[in-house]
């Protein structure tokens, strides 16, 4: 704890110099245009890379490039290594795509986004669900990194919807689309689903209301309303099925509004039959399929933000502001305050899955013959997720972030077998997470920043559970202790289209 605070007194000192020297920089020149636009269609994407050391984790795998950021996994593969390396996607998941903004005539447009998360170390497509093929049945001082994901080599692992928006009736999309909870947690998030430095980033755990795989939610129609820039509400439905992240219909509300500086958004989500990936241990050798459990999930979250605009008074929101009007906002410096709160409760699914695939299409079983497991939640799994953090934004492009994660795993029962001995134990022992992070970023212009940041992790007790050094762990790992931390320190750059 003495590393993260002398770096927040390091950054308190830097924000007070910059802001007391009043000084703007030069910007470095952008060759890249505004924007790549063609007839209503335009190319977006994100090229994220840098170099990280991590004082606790795993190499780097050959299908999963990245580091394993934070110890909040199912792959429980931190075993004391150090590593330093290359590595990708801190800030953001490096992605390409397109997005659709094209009038209709009469106050209408139509709109749709495709885009797909890439390994700019590998030349391809996100693919976490092969990762786990890859360390099937390996101890874990063998194992590289690999990740639970619903980015399983889709060719569109991001998102794939369209729809028609209406400043009068609304916006209406169909198609895979991030869940509610997820595009709320993108904005009220201080680290804004950072890989690196966030839990709500790395992990899909929350997004996917319990499981990573629903953060994305297939086969589903979105509808929003906003009444006036004050208020707004919003509504989601999907069927579910195959291959997706969930397999019976599910369904999202949400409402929230803005006034001057302070935004808030309140949600309620169900789901049944979603998917939750197995550590890659529960598979046997050369496996070609994947163990998981099933549940029905159910979450409601509240999430705020406040803006101090600090270079002078707040001007009213206009209904519906041009790009334009936006645009030519005087800059300003600001101080935003987040805070957030998620209560995820997970049971046994009420329609068992006998038999299916994951996202991407891979087989959930874990040998031939044996379906996934839909008893794994003989009484409710219980997760609090709670988050603060604050930035500091300075008009010319350099800003200052610290956040804090927290959440806490209840005593459940999984497969009829209660935690008795408490602890480390067993996984569903009570258990906690706890994270800091600090990040800095400077944006050289307006399609390129550099960043450097550093975050601490820890998981106790249940959460520790499987780790090796812990009473749970497997394959000869077992050990006394109840928790494992590691810190990451990166710095990189990202490229935005």
């Amino acid at each position: 704890m003495k590393r993260t605070l002398l770096l927040t007194v390091a950054l308190s000192s830097t924000i007070a110099a910059a802001h007391a020297a009043d000084w703007t920089p030069p910007k470095v020149p952008d060759p890249i245009p505004d924007n790549l636009s063609w007839n209503g269609i335009t190319v977006i994407g994100a090229l994220d890379l840098g170099y990280a050391y991590q004082t606790n984790g795993r190499p780097l795998g050959s299908v999963v490039s990245g580091l394993e950021y934070s110890p909040f996994t199912t792959t429980r593969n931190y075993t004391g290594q150090s590593i330093s390396t290359i590595a990708h996607s801190g800030l953001q998941q490096s992605f390409l795509g397109l997005k659709i903004e094209e009038p209709l005539g009469a106050g209408w447009e139509a709109i749709g986004r495709a885009d797909t998360g890439v390994d700019p170390l590998r030349g391809t497509l996100s693919d976490g669900c092969s990762s786990f093929i890859q360390n099937a049945g390996v101890v874990y001082t063998a194992q590289n990194s690999n990740a639970d994901s619903g980015r399983c080599g889709q060719v569109f692992n991001g998102q794939l919807w369209g729809g028609v928006a209406n400043n009068q009736y609304g916006t209406l999309t169909i198609g895979r689309q991030n869940s509610l909870e997820l595009d709320n947690i993108a904005k009220y998030d201080p680290m804004e689903l950072s890989y690196a430095f966030s839990l709500l980033g790395y992990s899909g755990t929350n997004g996917g209301m319990g499981s990573t795989q629903a953060a994305r939610w297939d086969n589903s129609a979105k509808y929003v309303y906003d009444f006036n820039g004050f208020v707004h509400v919003g509504g989601m439905y999907s069927q579910g099925g195959n291959d997706t992240g969930f397999f019976g219909d599910s369904y999202g509300l949400n409402i929230g509004g803005a006034y001057r500086g302070f935004a808030i958004d309140a949600t309620y989500t169900k789901e049944h039959g979603a998917v939750n990936l197995q550590s890659s241990v529960n598979d046997p050798l050369n496996a070609t399929t994947l163990a998981a459990n099933i549940s029905d999930n159910s979450a409601w979250s509240v999430m705020a933000k406040y803006t101090f605009n600090l270079g002078g008074g707040y001007a009213p929101p206009a209904p519906y502001p041009t790009k334009a009007a936006v645009k030519a906002l005087p800059q300003q410096d600001k101080l935003i305050l987040f805070a957030g709160y998620t209560n995820i409760s997970q049971t046994n699914p009420d329609t068992p899955v006998t038999f299916g695939g994951a996202a991407g299409g891979y087989t959930l079983t874990s040998t031939p013959g044996v379906l996934p497991d839909n008893n794994a939640f003989t009484t409710a799994k219980v997760l609090d997720f709670v988050w603060v953090g604050a930035r500091y934004e300075l008009a010319w492009g350099l800003s200052f972030t610290g956040a804090y994660y927290h959440v806490n795993q209840n005593a459940y029962i999984a497969d009829s077998s209660p935690c008795v001995a408490g602890g480390a134990s067993k996984g569903d022992c009570a258990g906690a997470y706890d994270q800091v992070s600090f990040l800095t970023d400077y944006a050289l212009n307006k399609h390129l920043d550099v960043y450097a940041g550093a975050t601490w992790a820890r998981v106790t007790d249940g959460l520790a559970s499987g780790f090796p050094g812990t009473p749970g762990a497997k394959f000869g790992f077992a050990g006394t202790g109840t928790s494992i931390d590691t810190a990451t320190v990166m710095t990189g750059l990202r490229i935005k289209l």
